[in-house]
């Protein structure tokens, strides 16, 4: 999976939160809300960096939206689906998000960060969606800061993912994908031979009906 994390939070306040991997990114999160400052509300994007991983920030409506996704993964798609997730919390919780408690809104809408994040790690259409809409650009403007910028020295973290979970996943993926696959194999063969044995009834229909002086079959009943 693509992108491996996501958080949604008031200020420091965490919301809800998501996790396909074990290890140490809901604290690095954390502490990339704590240096942005609680009090942020201004709408912006921003990009960190730490290793292998990119975490991918969007602030709207005074709701930090936040995921981590793979370097190689590049940063249209962690933004479409940042926007996506906007789009339904706030849809969903925006009256009560401002004075909400801590993980609040979790048991429902982690449910939601974790099938969205399969959904736009591993659908193509996503990035062509991003293309037709002309976003390519906008994300291309945003710059890709190294997390040690916005860390003292003292505040420094190490991001620490479980590779073999990542793996696990990874797999679990490919097997869904390919049972998906097998399935529309499936379906499309049960088409296609519906379609054979329809043409095969009508051939045979007509040549009885030749044989048979017409539709009616007048001479093969008499």
């Amino acid at each position: 999976m693509a992108i491996l994390y996501a958080v949604v939070a008031r200020g420091t306040t965490v919301l809800s939160e998501f996790s396909a991997v074990t290890g140490n990114a809901g604290a690095v999160a954390r502490r990339i809300l704590e240096k942005l400052g609680a009090g942020e509300t201004a709408d912006s994007r921003l990009c960190f960096s730490q290793d292998r991983y990119i975490f991918h920030v969007m602030i709207a409506d005074g709701i930090s939206f936040v995921c981590m996704a793979n370097d190689t993964f590049g940063r249209r798609i962690p933004f479409s689906y940042l926007e996506d997730i906007h789009m339904r919390f706030m849809k969903n919780y925006g009256r009560v998000a401002p004075y909400a408690p801590a993980y609040a809104m979790n048991d429902e809408f982690s449910r939601v960060l974790h099938q969205q994040m399969e959904f736009f790690s591993s659908n193509p259409s996503v990035d062509t969606l991003n293309r037709v809409r002309g976003e390519v650009n906008e994300v291309r403007s945003i710059m890709v800061e190294n997390i040690d910028k916005i860390l003292e020295r003292g505040d420094k973290i190490e991001l620490l993912v479980d590779k073999t979970a990542t793996m696990q996943d990874s797999a679990f993926h490919f097997k869904k994908q390919s049972k998906r696959l097998r399935r529309a194999i499936w379906m499309k063969n049960a088409k296609l031979l519906s379609s054979l044995t329809a043409v095969i009834v009508v051939v045979l229909y007509i040549i009885i009906a030749a044989a048979c002086g017409g539709i009616t079959l007048p001479k093969c009943r008499a």
